[in-house]
């Protein structure tokens, strides 16, 4: 996983949000304030294969040549085109790479913000804000910076890696999916690194479906699980704050203290109508409707498919300047934690939808041979 940290860097101005009610005239269905805006799934229309690029593994990740820079696609005649593709690829592949890339804090903002709007983001939904990050005001959300040094001092999900287990891999997560309203994508920017070490791991959780038998994944579909993070409450305190009740992170859902929510097993992506696995250890809480002996079970069973099935996982060497863009909704990753030098860039994240599993949602690998499509 990227470590989380608290420092704020450059800000944008991000649009009003005002709380829902949830007694008297206020909307009474969470939907209604957390709904994805797109009719149907996207198409990607190729507006990108002119740029250099190849497919990282078969299951996940594309990268991009030099070629490509993000500044440029703000900046383009056909902008919202180029942008849709965008979104519309990094949901299928999971996540783009892009190298010697130039833009800046409030251009990631303003990609990012475009990407999630373009996807059908909902209208109430705005930028993340993660809980332990400094109280934005009016100035509207900000990047955050990622940093080794502030995740050492805080403890952040790193401290579910040093201190309850030694396997790497249970430090996988989706970024804020403990909030009511989790995140959609997410961009980071790594700017210093180590000489060698803290590469970032993705897992494609389309394709962990596939590891999974039929009537297996049928009682799946059924389930619920927590996705906790209450353990932020204290590397809060370690940076000397706390976690303010009544500010806003992103959506009207997404307040309070509480940092827990309760989300479909499997999940639909409305990008693609894919369904994917949506549980990790490193916020995996306890998974609804069945014993505490069988939660365990099958808690480490889940884990265990995201940790073991490397063909569906990428890993990424970072250099100075290099971006990543992914989906919460359908990845998992982690940083490699192999380094003492400080490792720190830049995050822009946007918040999404309501996780939901829909009726019409398929396997990724039915919908590409339907397709005729490699990937």
């Amino acid at each position: 996983m990227t470590p989380i940290a608290v420092t704020q860097t450059e800000s944008i101005a991000a649009p009003t949000v005002q709380p829902i009610k949830l007694k008297g005239d206020g909307p009474r269905n969470p939907a209604d304030v957390a709904r994805n805006t797109l009719p149907a799934p996207l198409e990607y229309k190729g507006s990108l294969e002119s740029y250099s690029h190849f497919e990282v593994t078969p299951s996940i990740g594309r990268e991009f040549g030099r070629d490509l820079q993000l500044s440029q696609l703000l900046k383009a005649p056909n902008s919202d085109d180029l942008i849709r593709d965008l979104a519309v690829l990094i949901s299928r592949r999971g996540v783009c790479f892009f190298r010697a890339q130039d833009v800046n804090q409030e251009e990631m903002m303003q990609l990012q913000k475009k990407i999630s709007v373009l996807a059908g983001q909902p209208k109430q939904s705005n930028m993340c804000i993660h809980p332990v990050s400094e109280n934005v005001g009016e100035m509207g959300a900000k990047t955050q910076l990622i940093s080794a040094e502030m995740q050492r001092k805080g403890g952040g999900i790193m401290r579910l890696h040093d201190d309850v287990s030694r396997w790497a891999t249970r430090a996988y997560h989706s970024d804020v999916s403990f909030e009511k309203v989790p995140s959609d994508y997410s961009m980071l920017k790594v700017n210093v690194l180590p000489e060698s070490g803290g590469d970032t791991q993705w897992v494609n959780c389309y394709d962990i479906l596939d590891k999974i038998s039929p009537s297996m994944l049928e009682y799946f579909k059924g389930l619920k699980a927590e996705h906790n993070a209450n353990f932020f409450h204290q590397e809060a305190a370690n940076h000397g704050r706390s976690i303010s009740k009544t500010m806003i992170r992103g959506n009207p859902l997404n307040v309070g203290d509480d940092l827990s929510a309760r989300h479909p097993l499997i999940r639909t992506n409305p990008v693609t109508g894919w369904n994917a696995l949506y549980y990790s250890y490193g916020f995996g809480g306890r998974i609804q409707g069945v014993t505490y002996d069988e939660h365990v079970m099958l808690r480490e069973y889940l884990t265990q498919l995201c940790m073991n099935n490397f063909d569906c996982s990428v890993r990424f060497r970072w250099e100075a300047g290099s971006v990543a863009i992914w989906d919460n909704r359908s990845t998992l990753h982690s940083a490699t934690f192999d380094y003492t030098e400080e490792r720190s860039g830049d995050r822009a994240s946007s918040i999404g939808e309501l996780p939901y599993l829909s009726r019409d949602g398929v396997l990724k690998s039915e919908a590409l041979r339907a397709e005729g499509l490699k990937w």
